[in-house]
């Protein structure tokens, strides 16, 4: 069974390997949060942000200056300047431990929230596990659990071609197999020219959450290929995957024509 999960920041800025039992949750902006949603265990936050060279170094010197309880500590290899406050909640104690990591141009704010006196190995291990993604280095595609971010697009796709369905023919959207050929409907009122990608994107990831519906097995994924960062289908059976962007905005962007209903049932010879 997999242990570890890994996930690529949106920008691909950094990496980091997480608990397999653990899922990210929604944050304020520019943070990401991951905790076990079964067993609490501690709440792990991470920020990263962007400077020159010497951001990362100096982050931590500053830290330290300004923050007295901080001290300067090791996670692994990395140098950080690490602290720890307690507090009070519904008349439970809880510590939250503080750390500013430096990598190069990059600084980190990590910080993990646990029941007072819990060990933080879990969150020094993650830490540990922090990488930085060089501009102009050429990466190798990776597909990572799927992020908060690839949700947010997913759900943003279905609502858009729910409600434009149900407004342009007057039909009702299920998300079933009949609703395929209502897409099609749409396609052929000639509605979404073939510049709009946004719209032709939002069908392929459509057909996709139809045949997840339908099919046992199937999970959302992040595909990260260079710049390119986007949800995919998997076959958790076969690790076979779809990529909506083929289903159908390839073929739109070609200036091929576009029979979603054929390409909803050729998902199924590919599996």
């Amino acid at each position: 069974m997999e242990q570890n999960k890994k996930f690529i920041s949106p920008g691909a800025w950094f990496s980091m390997v997480y608990p397999a039992n653990w899922s990210e949750f929604e944050d304020g902006e520019g943070s990401f949060l991951f905790y076990n949603p079964a067993e609490w265990t501690g709440n792990f936050r991470i920020s990263a942000y962007k400077g020159n060279a010497e951001y990362g170094k100096d982050s931590i010197r500053q830290e330290l200056k300004e923050n007295s309880s901080a001290i300067l500590v090791k996670v692994g290899k990395l140098e950080c300047a690490y602290s720890k406050a307690m507090f009070e909640e519904e008349n439970e104690y809880y510590t939250s431990h503080l750390w500013v990591i430096g990598i190069e141009e990059m600084a980190f704010e990590c910080s993990f929230t646990v029941k007072k006196g819990e060990s933080v190995a879990v969150a020094e291990k993650i830490i540990s596990s922090l990488e930085i993604r060089r501009d102009g280095v050429k990466y190798p595609l990776e597909i990572i659990p799927v992020r908060l971010s690839e949700i947010y697009q997913i759900n943003e796709a279905y609502e858009w071609v729910d409600s434009a369905v149900k407004e342009s023919l007057k039909k009702d959207f299920q998300g079933s197999e009949e609703d395929v050929l209502k897409i099609q409907q749409m396609i052929d009122t000639g509605e979404i020219g073939p510049k709009k990608k946004d719209a032709w994107l939002a069908f392929g990831i459509v057909l996709c959450v139809i045949f997840a519906n339908e099919v046992d097995g199937m999970e959302w994924r992040t595909l990260i290929d260079g710049n390119r960062e986007a949800p995919i289908l998997l076959n958790t059976s076969t690790d076979a995957w779809i990529d909506p962007m083929k289903l159908v905005w390839s073929k739109v962007k070609a200036g091929e024509s576009c029979n979603v209903v054929e390409a909803y049932k050729g998902m199924f010879d590919n599996q």
